[in-house]
This record gives C-alpha cells, sequence and structure tokens, in this order.
C-alpha cells in the first residue's frame, strides 16, 4: 500500500493546514541549543498503521536507540496530518518532536508557515551533502523556496502493471512504450460485452484510482510554474496534449459515461476485489505494491511491469514516471531538534536503515546509496520501480505555498475536460491558471 495520500483524501488536510500560519513560531536549525548527547526523550508521530509497517518502525526505531542510547523515541502511529497539526498547534510535552507525513502536497505549507525547521543548518553541520545522498527529484517535493523543511523517507515510483496472459492472448508481445501504442494495445485488450464489458484495456478515466491527472501529465514532463512563480498551464502545451490524449482515449474504449458505469462496479483499490486482481482490467497505472499485491489476492495470471509510455515525441525518454513519498520534518516548536535531527538523521540518510525499511514494507528507497545496495530485495517486477526512481527524467509535483491547492484545482479542470464539459482546453487552462495563481498570493 502507497504511503502517500490520494489528492481527494488530502483536501481536508490542507484545509487543516491553515491554521498553521499563526501557530508557528519554533527555532530555526543554526538557534536549537539541547545537547543531544543528554538523556532525552522524543515524540515521534507518523501515520502508518497496517500491523506489518508499525512493526518496521518499530524495528527502526529499536535499531537507532541501540546506536543512540541516551535519546528514546516513544511512537504513535496512524496519525493523520490534521491531527498533527492540532497537536503543533497547542505545543507542549506531547506534541511531536519529530513527524513522518503521507502528504508530500504539505511540504510547501510545512517551509512556508514554519510549521516543521529548516534542515539546511542540521545537514550542512553534520557534513551531509543532500544533493549527493537523495535523487533531485526527491529534493524538489521536500523544499520549498530554498527551505530544506523535509527530507525523503522512501518513495513511491508509478509505472505500468499489466496482464500478460491478457497480452498473449491479444496477440501483443511487449508492453507499450508509446501513448499511441497504449491507446492501441488498450483497444485491442477490450472485450465488450453489450453495455458493459468482459475484460477491459485500462481503466482511462481519471477516477480510475491511480490514473490521475499529475500521474499522466509526468509522462509528458510538464512544468507547472514559471520562473516567476505563476501557473503555467496554458502556457505549457504538455498539458493540453495529455489532457486531449486521455480524452481520445477514453472515447476510443467506449465513452465517459459507459467507462464510469463499469468503474463503479469495481472493488475497493486495496482490497482483494481490485479489478486488476480479477482480471476485469488488463492495464493498470499503478505504483511499486500493485503487482504484489495482485499475487497475494491470488490472481490467476502472470504479471508484469513496465514504465508508464511516453508521448510519441519523447520515446528518448521512456523510462521515466512520477515520484513522491513520504517525507520527515521536525516540528518548528521543538525544544530538543538536535536530538530529534539525530532520529531524523538516521532513518532518511543511514543507508542500512533505509534499505532496511524499504524490505520491510516493499517501498522504493529514497537515497541513491540504497536504491543501489546489494542488501535491497528485488524482484523482477519491483526492479521497474527502482528503475523508475533511477531514472534522470522522473518528475514530480513542485512544492507550493498554498500546498496541493494546486493539483486539486488543474484535477478539476480535468475532470470536467474528460466528460465533454470544456469545448475550449486552452481557454480553460487559462481560466485555471488564474485561479491557481489567486490561491496561491491568497496562501502566501
Amino acid at each position: 500500500m502507497p504511503r502517500t495520500r490520494r489528492l481527494t483524501a488530502a483536501a481536508t488536510a490542507l484545509a487543516a493546514m491553515s491554521v498553521l500560519a499563526t501557530a508557528c513560531t519554533g527555532q530555526s536549525g543554526s538557534e536549537a541549543a539541547d545537547d543531544p548527547d543528554k538523556d532525552v526523550t522524543l515524540n515521534f508521530w507518523h501515520g502508518w498503521s497496517a500491523p506489518s509497517e508499525v512493526k518496521a518502525i518499530e524495528d527502526n526505531i529499536a535499531r537507532f536507540e541501540k546506536v543512540h542510547p541516551n535519546i528514546k523515541v516513544n511512537v504513535t502511529g496512524n496519525m493523520t496530518d490534521d491531527k498533527t497539526n492540532q497537536s503543533l498547534r497547542a505545543g507542549g510535552g506531547k506534541a511531536p518532536d519529530v513527524v513522518a507525513s503521507f502528504t508530500t502536497d504539505n511540504v510547501g505549507k510545512f517551509c512556508n508557515t514554519g510549521a516543521f525547521a529548516d534542515l539546511n543548518p542540521f545537514l550542512e553541520k553534520s557534513g551531509v551533502d543532500k544533493a549527493k545522498v537523495f535523487p533531485p527529484t526527491l529534493l524538489q517535493y521536500t523544499q520549498f523556496n530554498g527551505n530544506q523543511c523535509a527530507l525523503p523517507l522512501l518513495n513511491d515510483a508509478y509505472g505500468l502493471v499489466y496482464n500478460k496472459t491478457a497480452f498473449a492472448a491479444a496477440g501483443i508481445t511487449e508492453p507499450p512504450v508509446t501513448w499511441s501504442q497504449f491507446a492501441e494495445d488498450a483497444q485491442k485488450l477490450t472485450v465488450a460485452r453489450g453495455d458493459t464489458y468482459e475484460q477491459l484495456g485500462v481503466m482511462p478515466t481519471y477516477h480510475g484510482y491511480e490514473t490521475t491527472p499529475i500521474r499522466l501529465a509526468a509522462q509528458w514532463s510538464p512544468t507547472y510554474f514559471t520562473a516567476d512563480g505563476k501557473s503555467n498551464l496554458a502556457k505549457d502545451p504538455s498539458f493540453a496534449k495529455m489532457l486531449t490524449a486521455q480524452k481520445d482515449l477514453v472515447a476510443k474504449l467506449g465513452g465517459y459515461e459507459k467507462l464510469e458505469k463499469f468503474r463503479n462496479t469495481f472493488g475497493d483499490e486495496w482490497s482483494t476485489e481490485h479489478p486488476f486482481h480479477t482480471g476485469l482490467v488488463a492495464m493498470q497505472i499503478d505504483g511499486e505494491w500493485r503487482a504484489a499485491m495482485a499475487k497475494a489476492a491470488g490472481a490467476k495470471f502472470e504479471i508484469g511491469t513496465a514504465p508508464m509510455p511516453v508521448p510519441d515525441d519523447q520515446v528518448a525518454d521512456y523510462g521515466k514516471g512520477y515520484l513522491a513519498g513520504t517525507i520527515m520534518g521536525i516540528a518548528a516548536g521543538s525544544k530538543k531538534q538536535n536530538a530529534a535531527w539525530e532520529l531524523v538523521k538516521y532513518m532518511t540518510t543511514d543507508t542500512d536503515a533505509v534499505v532496511d525499511f524499504a524490505n520491510a514494507i516493499h517501498n522504493v528507497p529514497s537515497t541513491l546509496a540504497a536504491l543501489d545496495s546489494p542488501r535491497l530485495q528485488v524482484t523482477p517486477e519491483f526492479k521497474t520501480f527502482i528503475d523508475i526512481a533511477k531514472h534522470a527524467k522522473s518528475n514530480t509535483t513542485p512544492a507550493q505555498a498554498d500546498g496541493g491547492t494546486y493539483q486539486l484545482t488543474f484535477q478539476d479542470f480535468a475532470y470536467a475536460v474528460e466528460k465533454g464539459d470544456v469545448p475550449d482546453i486552452t481557454a480553460g487552462l487559462a481560466k485555471t491558471d488564474q485561479q491557481i495563481d489567486t490561491d496561491i498570493a491568497k496562501a502566501k
């Protein structure tokens, strides 16, 4: 299961972030005065809840405490950003000193409001060259305007998971590389049955689990903002091209209403009844977890993984994908920031700690050394996502002062496009730019 939260689930957390603007008056890293060698107890909050994930965290903390016997860590799991923000606002001895958040989209607000301490002084003091430790894309989504208020803690890469058995039956020998091949294969793999489907090549609508506008847009290598921080959706042709390509695929596979009617019969994304597991959908845009989940669910076909297809004019960039992940930061109001940094440094930069955690919860490592570690457990299906994470052209959505609000605005526009409610995509993108710029200005 991915650690990043879907944009729809993040909307509440984004709203809750607004209270932090008046609540964050913590120290900067250079001013942290506590002695990390003295006995101290840290409060660490995270969002994992599955028993295997909770155990993985506890095992990592136990290894840390063995290295730092003077630092005891009280761990609280299953914490949402909303709960965390309320506690940060209230402060006091029970508030977290260290936080791991699933909501990458909140980084801009965490940095902009000062909810998390800037880690640059800690990195410099410790001699950690972040550019040599972390992939550049991961650094993009953990900092804002030069404030490195978080560091990556594992990573999610998005690619294509496909039914090899269905491919063979349709005469398809290789996963699609270009978007036109993808559209062609999706049609070959689709078996209609009256006003529904016996098998659908791919569910192309934006409500189709991980088939979100930002996942697809990543394959066009878009530029969301200009150098002066203005929304760039209308001026960058990547967005209109992606929206048009997706809308055309929706039409080729039966149209929006027919597809959505079929989608509403699907099982939960995290259940054994996921349509890819049951063979209802032959290709799925998803993360590194899907192949293993399908096998655990008893899928009765051979599973393959590949990078997502690229636009036909970007074949040289095949192998790239969208990246996101969990972030880890230090509460700006903590009086134990130097000790907290020891925990953050260990969990995010120690190669063995990162590899052990990645192996335990089956996510992609977040440091360059861990990605290449011989101790990393890599199946053929998982290697695809390791390679996507290492690809130079893989990209993410940049941090902004309004958190992920700009992504929600773009997503809402994309919903309207695929339904056929937007007669002029370019003009609609220009209006969307105006809304995004207004929201960001208010957030600042």
